[in-house]
């Protein structure tokens, strides 16, 4: 009898390992044959809205990141389409190709490749002039945001989004994933007296919105009123960061090299406000934060007790070839993300600045303030209460419940313009 009940339970077990084998391969499966079938704004523009600029003269707003999942340029999809008439290029700041670094200003050119006409849309004319489009029937926005209100890809967009609107220009925008996802809305909105090229819109700090869902956001908010068209993405959803997708991850910008600098970006940024390297001039910049003065030790291990969710922190010392202290040894850490999902980027970001503030009052400081007594770190936070609260001695729990109303604002207002 106890033989045949061990069998008995022995075949149980088996036969229930096999049910779950099929059913985890089956849902394996299912989820593969799904991100087959993904495809950003630009592969369902081309192949399923071809009649939006079919027989049109396009002009491409675009830069590296404008690309299908096999890594070819829009550019070169465009301009190799018999169906399509690509007039003009347009390029952000780094350029069309980016090449440019951060501020540089990129001059009128002749792309090489396609001999096409390229014009700058930041520095010196952030806004499309009717010159630039006079051969231009349709316009086309096709760049890979990372998510945070200060990177001024949004902005050229809008700018642009408004003189599509003053030349009668339809305005289309070829949506790409948020990289870090779609969920978490976080950090403080902007406030209308620091309105800038790094933060344009009161919108907080990290959106979680796609470029398609900002520009309706800016079209209907802020009476853009641009005749827009948002091609949408298949098989994107909210929850998804940039590495659960299909897409290879191409660099916005010479300084946002991987995802994980996109991840810490939205806080460590903050760093950029100060008299501290947020580690531009390194291999790793954003996630590598510095100067002569800290003890690199002394900081991660402070940072360390602070127990915060989802990153560690490193003892680290580097040489920026360029930017803040060049060729100067600096010191401090590496920031490491152990688990995206509960990272809290602008918390930490702002821990990071409140603990070097903390630590070394006689060295750290924020940049200078303008005529306007607005300092670049004022810009870059939306407001001026945060540095005076940090220089007040407020916590970081007590600064962010601060945003909190505000915040929530913004959620009911954001959720009408939400496309997945």
């Amino acid at each position: 009898m106890k033989k045949w009940l061990a069998a008995l339970l022995t075949t149980v077990l088996i036969l229930s390992s096999l049910t779950i084998a099929l059913a985890n391969h089956d849902s394996g499966q299912g989820k593969s044959q799904d991100l087959k079938k993904f495809k950003v704004g630009a592969e369902a523009l081309l192949q399923d809205h071809k009649d939006l600029i079919k027989g049109k003269r396009v002009g491409l707003i675009t830069n590296p990141t404008g690309v299908d999942q096999d890594l070819n340029s829009v550019v070169d999809l465009l301009f190799n389409d018999p169906d399509v008439e690509l007039t003009a290029l347009y390029g952000p700041e780094h350029g069309v190709r980016g090449s440019a670094q951060a501020g540089a200003y990129v001059e009128y050119y002749i792309d090489e490749k396609t001999q096409l006409p390229v014009y700058s849309l930041y520095g010196k004319t952030k806004k499309p002039t009717p010159d630039m489009l006079e051969n231009v029937d349709v316009l086309l926005f096709d760049i890979q945001d990372v998510g945070t209100r200060f990177y001024t890809y949004i902005y050229t967009m809008a700018y642009a989004m408004e003189a599509a609107k003053e030349n009668d220009i339809p305005f289309i925008v070829l949506d790409r994933p948020n990289p870090l996802g779609g969920v978490k809305v976080e950090g403080p909105v902007l406030e209308t007296d620091y309105k800038s090229f790094v933060g344009n819109y009161e919108i907080p700090l990290r959106h979680g919105m796609t470029v398609g869902e900002l520009a309706k956001l800016f079209n209907e908010e802020f009476n853009i009123g641009a005749d827009l068209t948002v091609v949408e993405m298949d098989r994107w959803k909210r929850t998804m960061n940039y590495d659960e997708t299909p897409l290879e991850f191409v660099m916005p910008s010479p300084n946002m090299p991987t995802l994980d600098t996109a991840f810490v970006y939205p806080g460590a940024a903050l760093i950029e406000g100060t008299n501290v390297s947020e580690g531009r001039g390194t291999t790793k910049p954003f996630e590598l934060i510095g100067a002569p003065f800290i003890n690199s030790d002394e900081l991660s291990a402070k940072l360390n007790s602070l127990n915060l969710p989802g990153v560690k922190f490193r003892a680290a010392s580097f040489t920026p070839t360029f930017s803040k202290h060049a060729s100067k040894l600096s010191h401090g850490i590496q920031i490491h993300i152990t688990d995206q999902d509960s990272f809290e980027p602008i918390v930490t970001g702002l821990h990071i600045v409140k603990t070097i503030h903390d630590m070394y009052p006689e060295d750290f400081e924020f940049r200078a303030e303008d005529s306007r007594g607005i300092s670049f770190f004022d810009l870059l936070t939306g407001n001026g209460w945060i540095r005076e609260e940090i220089e007040a001695g407020t916590s970081v729990e007590d600064i962010q419940a601060m945003w909190q109303d505000e915040l929530n604002e913004f959620k009911q207002v954001r959720e009408k313009y939400l496309l997945y």
